[in-house]
């Protein structure tokens, strides 16, 4: 939810890619929104996103607890823990890759879970205001005649 609210953000200012977004070279439309960027793509790049994030469903749920199972809510297991289930070597693990809190408190490793919660719901509820105020217009007061109408289904990702 957080790198799709600050992706929204970014792409709803112009900022891309300086390169093409595929093999044939084509550019995408920096005056379309986010969601007629997301439909201007092919459908080979939209499944290779939504297969990623399914890869990383998977990783967490092979290589981890599940929050439902006694695993602690906001945890991703660490790639080079688990190299029997990954395709290559990753020299980087998706949570604190750099290695800067892994010497932090227990306290302070605490706070930052809470934060970091925190910040994903409110990126959820930001991206969907985002979405609804696109395709209902009124229904995000703060964001009237901020973001263009949308006339696709936000929902479909085909």
């Amino acid at each position: 939810a957080m790198a799709a609210f600050v992706g929204y953000i970014v792409q709803s200012n112009g900022l891309l890619f300086p390169w093409p977004q595929n093999t044939a070279g084509v550019m995408v439309d920096p005056s379309l929104s986010p969601p007629e960027q997301w439909d201007a793509i092919p459908d080979a790049a939209k499944w290779q996103i939504i297969l990623f994030v399914g890869f990383l469903e998977w990783f967490s749920e092979a290589a981890g607890t599940h929050y439902m199972r006694g695993g602690k809510p906001g945890a991703f297991p660490n790639f080079s823990d688990h190299p029997d289930k990954m395709f290559h070597s990753v020299p980087f693990n998706l949570f604190d890759p750099f290695g800067f809190s892994k010497n932090a408190s227990a306290e302070k490793k605490e706070m930052g879970l809470v934060k970091e919660l925190n910040n994903g719901r409110l990126a959820q509820i930001g991206i969907f205001g985002f979405l609804a105020a696109q395709k209902v217009e009124g229904s995000v007061p703060l964001l009237k005649g901020v973001v263009s109408h949308y006339d696709g289904e936000p929902m479909a990702p085909f």
